[in-house]
């Protein structure tokens, strides 16, 4: 039978035909990639005519083309319907992708011919993009250790296969906690109705008779609101807490410590005083140091803040008879009865204006004025029911497809992410990016609307933002499209994009109740507009921990006890202590099982940009200017990786940022 993942597709736009695709087509599949790409690579390198851009970089450029056409499916259904089959095939296929990259990479001849183009550099004809391509390859080979020799080669091979595979695993153990973990909860005294119905559907698919609550963070967060049983309260944030953490054959600790050891002897291996410094070379801040400025300026103001509002919640804890002190599983509690009273917002009225489809509309209608994007939705068989898909177009003209897959479930990855099946480019025709945003909002029951919460909302408008910076992406090479920016910059669009969802014309049109119809009063939407910083102090504590400890973790010898070093860590800095870190060790999949490693300061360094970078249109016409819409789109989101990130955001805004438009777009610019 014919594999459909080496046949060409016959869905629309050349979407994969998930309908076709098994678990069992993956293996053959890979085969085949795989010795494709080292085919391509031995023609590349056996190429008796003397290096040049069109015979050596071109070439390589498309060389993984085979290798993504099979991996983009099989990475995306492993993360959104992961099964007991494809965890074993990810485990099976780490060290072999890791084998082949470091062939690749470790390959004298191709560096040689890459190298020889390098150093003849001034004397080539290149357009600034090919130049671009031509120093990225190179610094990719360089800092991949191209330069080593034999023992040292050796060496980085078992490094880079073990890392591979370590990661893997923790992904696969975090994974395997959050699937498993519920509570079924028989009291449901002071719940709302919205988190009861979600409660209800997470049941349905536990197999449980009574409503339960899950660590899909969308369930969880708005439970710890809400929840006015403490037992229950905590008993639920130490099981969120606590993911990868929980001993036997998931628990994390003892893969991060090695994953911390094997990261800083890569590094001293290339030749950098440590992994932080290695990573950071090719970032916007470029020294561990100039992180650590950012962070501990924001860190002050909002210890500080913290501390105030922890004395304002624990007043309100003794008040309902507790005494002792206030504890992490009762701050969420307490700030929702806060925001409440001094705001007079209530968390399950206000959901009832943030439907999931009117969002979707926002989401769009913003992208049509801004940049002149239709939607239309398009028929085709997807990665699960939940999912969905559109034909994006301009003038007529076929941009991109975007997918939307909204809703948690059972061996979904947590959390909220953006990528692409397909990749912007020119080269070897001109291809159409496949770009795919995925979350997990609570699923309502059948014929409900599915409603967000406020942050949920938010991160709609994020998720949506990284894919504009996808399907914008005018480049000939695919190594430079969309995201493929440093990952202190690519947080930029999308947490640009989320300052439209707080645009008063956006939440009059689309924030439409879900049972009338009619539009957010205004007195509400004031009251919304007026309570965006509320408990920021909180979020950017637990945010600015998490970032703290990253660096520390990586920016010295690494740690033998890393759960000691990050408890050193939020000892020096004075953490609250009824906050915790966002994202502890066991559970940091940002820089365990993803590429943060480092870099998880990055949110903060791109939100001083995206700050800034709002406030340029609201300087000019207003959020929908359109000379800003253009310059926003010409300078930065269809330009992908062509220019230093540097360079790219001047031309925008004339200049870089400070730090003042971060701390006052987060309410932490007057804190005494």
């Amino acid at each position: 039978m014919s594999n459909p993942l080496l046949t060409p597709t016959e869905q629309p736009f050349d979407l994969p035909d998930f309908a076709a695709i098994e678990d069992a087509h993956f293996t053959p599949a890979l085969d085949a990639a795989e010795a494709e790409t080292r085919a391509a690579i031995d023609e590349i390198t056996a190429n008796p005519d003397a290096p040049t851009f069109e015979n050596t970089i071109e070439p390589l450029e498309l060389s993984d083309e085979p290798l993504n056409d099979v991996l983009g499916p099989f990475f995306l259904l492993a993360a959104v319907s992961s099964t007991p089959e494809r965890e074993k095939l990810q485990r099976a296929f780490s060290p072999r992708l890791s084998a082949l990259g470091t062939d690749i990479a470790l390959n004298e001849k191709l560096f040689e011919r890459v190298d020889t183009l390098w150093q003849a550099r001034d004397e080539l004809e290149l357009t600034d993009e090919q130049a671009r391509v031509l120093y990225l390859h190179h610094r990719y080979f360089r800092r991949a250790g191209a330069g080593l020799d034999d023992a040292g080669r050796a060496r980085l091979r078992e490094i880079n296969a073990a890392l591979s595979e370590k990661t893997t695993a923790f992904g696969l153990n975090l994974l395997a906690d959050e699937r498993d973990w519920f509570m079924p909860v028989a009291d449901l005294t002071g719940l709302p109705a919205f988190l009861v119905d979600a409660m209800k559907s997470a049941a349905e698919e536990k197999g449980s008779e009574t409503p339960v609550v899950t660590l899909s963070r969308s369930l969880i967060v708005p439970f710890l609101q809400f929840c006015p049983n403490r037992d229950y309260r905590r008993t639920a944030y130490e099981a969120w807490t606590s993911r990868g953490a929980n001993g036997g054959e998931t628990d994390n600790r003892a893969l991060a410590a090695e994953m911390l050891a094997l990261r800083a002897e890569r590094a001293a291996l290339l030749g950098y005083e440590s992994f932080a410094d290695y990573r950071l070379e090719t970032e916007m801040a470029k020294t561990p140091d100039n992180v650590r400025g950012l962070l501990q300026a924001v860190w002050s103001p909002a210890r500080a803040k913290a501390e105030q509002d922890a004395k304002v919640l624990e007043r309100r804890l003794h008040a309902e008879g507790f005494d002792g002190r206030l504890e992490p599983w009762d701050w969420h509690y307490y700030a929702e009865a806060r925001r409440k009273e001094e705001h007079a917002l209530d968390e399950a009225e206000l959901k009832s204006y943030f439907q999931l489809d009117r969002m979707i509309e926002a989401v769009f209608s913003c992208a049509n004025r801004l940049f002149g994007l239709e939607f239309t939705p398009l028929a085709a068989p997807l990665h699960h029911p939940d999912a969905r898909a559109w034909d994006v177009r301009r003038d007529g003209e076929h941009i991109a497809v975007f997918i939307g897959d909204y809703f948690a479930r059972s061996g979904k990855r947590s959390g909220a992410w953006c990528s692409a099946l397909r990749a912007q480019k020119k080269l070897g025709g001109d291809t159409a990016p496949h770009v795919i945003n995925v979350c997990n909002f609570a699923k309502p029951p059948a014929g409900q609307p599915a409603l967000l919460s406020y942050d949920d909302a938010r991160t709609l408008f994020h998720e949506f933002g990284h894919a504009l910076h996808q399907m914008l992406s005018d480049v000939t090479y695919g190594s430079i499209s969309g995201t493929s920016v440093s990952r202190d910059f690519v947080e930029l669009p999308s947490q640009l994009y989320e300052h439209w969802m707080e645009v008063p014309e956006v939440l009059q049109e689309f924030a439409t109740h879900a049972e009338t119809g009619e539009a957010m009063p205004e007195d509400l939407l004031q009251r919304v507009l007026d309570a965006a910083t509320y408990n920021m102090a909180f979020q950017t504590c637990e945010y600015i921990a998490s970032a703290l400890v990253d660096l520390e973790f990586h920016a010295g010898p690494p740690p033998a006890d890393p759960m000691q070093k990050q408890a050193e860590v939020l000892e020096e800095i004075g953490m609250p202590r009824a906050i915790r870190m966002r994202h502890a060790t066991p559970h940091f999949s940002h820089i365990f099982a993803g590429g943060y490693a480092s870099a998880y300061y990055s949110y903060m360094w791109s939100e001083v940009m995206d700050a800034d970078a709002f406030a340029a249109f609201e300087e000019a016409g207003g959020p929908f200017d359109p000379e800003m819409a253009k310059s926003l789109e010409s300078n930065i989101l269809s330009t992908g990786g062509g220019q230093e990130p540097e360079a790219l955001y001047t031309a925008f805004r004339g200049r870089l940022p400070g730090v003042e438009a971060l701390l006052k777009g987060r309410g932490l610019d007057d804190v005494a």
